[in-house]
């Protein structure tokens, strides 16, 4: 059966030309064994109708969709990796595979990982654990309901191959993974261009991500589209950087090009959510100086938009692009302010007091140390019933949290209706801390069963 009436091809990157791409082989794997079908997602992009052996066939084999991007590309960019410039990356383990349009009108990559070495792969073997793999469907998929604009996992299939990993249980199962988003285009790509001194690449991208994302960039004169699109970037990032905040989530690798045009967060490896608010966690291992840790998110986002910015002025007068990048302290706390009472289910008031009203919730919590998903659960629209029942009770009875208490009542709940959903007759919420994915992990690694895993799934969707 082929794609269905809303497929709609859009392969609108190979017309970048070749300073951008590379063409490459996917791998050979010995097995395709399905793992993870995303229908949902592929319903809007008119891919759900495809047979078992077609999605095999175009995700797992990469034999190219129709009228799409005749060969897979791996893609071009440069990053800061810790801060410190490495011009020898690119898509090393990836590649971009396919574009089209969605049942909206907008652009969706869908990109690879674990799909085969590349130019770019330098010693590694371009493989992604089957481990890796449950994990960037999981992280996508609590994003994704506690309203993060994210990647979104598509399909994963097991290859039959055995990795050595130096931070896991070795020899590891291996899959390929394909996700979807609306962007590849790493602030690295732009980084890359920059270092060569290309002038005539970064305008490039500035068109193509006006004619693919953001049309009021091009309804800008010339010379100052450099500063129209960092205005969207700015806005974009930080939309992202606030839901990471509200959902409790560290991304773990924070490098420029790990930092998308679109503000989608991607390319989950070491990430966590939090178990109570510790502005100080970490999820990698490898960061020892808490560079990217929960509290520092914000800053990180802000240090990438200035790296950005460094590139696009090669093109644009540098007080343009210093007037956009100034604007990122408020798009963020418009963001926080718009996450965090969002999830809480509460109205916002004058911003200046809401923020304040957030620092001293954000201080509570770290102080009591007690839950952060269970806070949220607690008091969403203001349930002052649900709340004095909750296993929290006595740390919501005490003194310390009457200003806290009463500012939420001030604020009351918006759209109370939604607390019949049976969501909210649970006593405690959907999680994902790192306990519980190694929970799910450990029955599929040990006698493949996946019962656990497809529960926690089905769960995650009810939010």
């Amino acid at each position: 059966m082929p794609p269905s009436h809303l497929y709609r091809p859009a392969p609108l990157f190979p017309t970048l030309g070749a300073e951008f791409a590379d063409p490459v082989a996917p791998a050979a794997f010995p097995m395709a064994k399905l793992r993870w079908r995303n229908d949902v997602a592929a319903r809007h992009i008119g891919l759900d109708t495809l047979t078992s052996d077609e999605w095999a066939a175009h995700f797992a084999r990469f034999e190219p969709l129709p009228d799409n991007i005749p060969a897979p590309l791996a893609m071009r960019y440069h990053g800061h990796q810790f801060r410190n410039y490495n011009p020898d990356i690119g898509d090393g383990r990836g590649f971009l595979f396919a574009q089209m349009r969605d049942d909206q009108g907008r652009l969706i990559d869908l990109g690879t990982k674990g799909s085969g070495q590349t130019p770019y792969s330098r010693f590694g073997d371009g493989r992604l654990t089957l481990k890796g793999g449950v994990r960037e469907i999981l992280a996508a998929e609590m994003l994704e309901a506690q309203g993060v604009k994210t990647s979104k996992a598509l399909s994963l299939f097991e290859t039959g191959e055995a990795l050595e990993r130096n931070d896991e249980p070795s020899p590891t199962r291996a899959a390929v993974l394909v996700r979807q988003q609306h962007s590849h285009i790493r602030f690295g790509t732009f980084q890359r261009c920059a270092f060569f001194e290309r002038a005539d690449l970064i305008s490039q991208l500035i068109d193509y991500a006006g004619e693919a994302y953001f049309p009021n960039v091009l309804d800008a004169a010339p010379a100052e589209r450099p500063a129209a699109l960092l205005r969207e970037v700015v806005r974009a990032t930080a939309d992202m950087a606030g839901g990471w905040m509200a959902a409790g989530f560290v991304h773990g690798v924070l490098n420029t090009d790990n930092f998308v045009l679109t503000g989608e967060s991607f390319d989950y490896g070491p990430w966590r959510f939090l178990p109570a608010s510790i502005p100080s966690f970490t999820a990698a291992y490898f960061d020892q100086q808490g560079l990217y840790c929960f509290g520092r998110q914000p800053e990180a986002a802000s240090w990438n938009l200035a790296q950005l910015g460094g590139c696009l002025a090669l093109v644009s007068e540098i007080p343009l692009l210093e007037s956009e990048l100034r604007n990122f302290t408020t798009e963020y706390q418009r963001a926080l302010r718009e996450k965090v009472f969002t999830r809480l289910g509460v109205k916002q008031t004058d911003p200046g007091a809401d923020i304040e009203f957030l620092s001293a919730l954000f201080q509570w919590m770290g102080a009591t140390q007690i839950s952060w998903d269970q806070f949220f659960h607690d008091w969403f629209c203001v349930s002052e019933t649900r709340a004095d029942v909750s296993p929290l009770a006595a740390h919501y009875a005490a003194p310390e949290f009457a200003l806290l208490r009463t500012g939420l009542l001030q604020r009351g709940p918006l759209r109370p209706e939604r607390l019949n959903h049976p969501y909210f007759q649970r006593s405690s919420p959907v999680s994902l801390v790192i306990e519980e994915v190694e929970a799910l992990w450990t029955p599929i690694a040990e006698s493949d069963d996946w019962s656990l895993f497809q529960e926690k799934i089905a769960a995650i969707r009810t939010l």
